[in-house]
């Protein structure tokens, strides 16, 4: 992560002025430290609203995870590094977002893989055979 701007894949790269962090008091125990001090953040990027994507890249990212991607991280006392774990969280999310699932192409089966399968029938078809009763 540079100061300006993170890289989501190779042809995203997200400027950080587009995501919102805000903060807040992290829940659960911590005495005085975690009453007093703002640690827990939350990082919010609006997709829509973003310049660095494409239309199309929009559509995607909105019909896998939605028009808004949030982060939450409240796991450290720094409220620094919580602010590292929650924009990491989110960039983790929009890279899966924009993940696009490779068509499979089929193939024949091997030789190999044929003559396995006929082995298998035949092997299974014995046994039921010495399942039946006697003639």
């Amino acid at each position: 992560m540079d100061g300006e701007s993170i890289r989501v894949t190779r042809s995203v790269v997200l400027p950080l002025r587009e995501i919102e962090l805000r903060t807040s008091r992290s829940s659960g125990p911590g005495g005085q430290h975690a009453q007093k001090s703002e640690t827990r953040v939350e990082a919010v990027f609006d997709v829509e609203a973003s310049g660095s994507l494409t239309d199309a890249q929009k559509r995607r990212v909105v019909a896998k995870a939605g028009p808004v991607l949030r982060a939450v991280s409240q796991d450290e006392r720094s409220q620094l590094r919580n602010r590292e774990l929650a924009t990491e969280r989110l960039v983790a999310a929009l890279r899966e977002a924009l993940h696009v699932e490779r068509r499979r192409v089929g193939t024949k089966p091997t030789a190999a893989s044929r003559e396995r399968r006929l082995e298998e029938k035949r092997r299974r078809g014995e046994t039921k055979r010495l399942r039946r009763p006697p003639e």
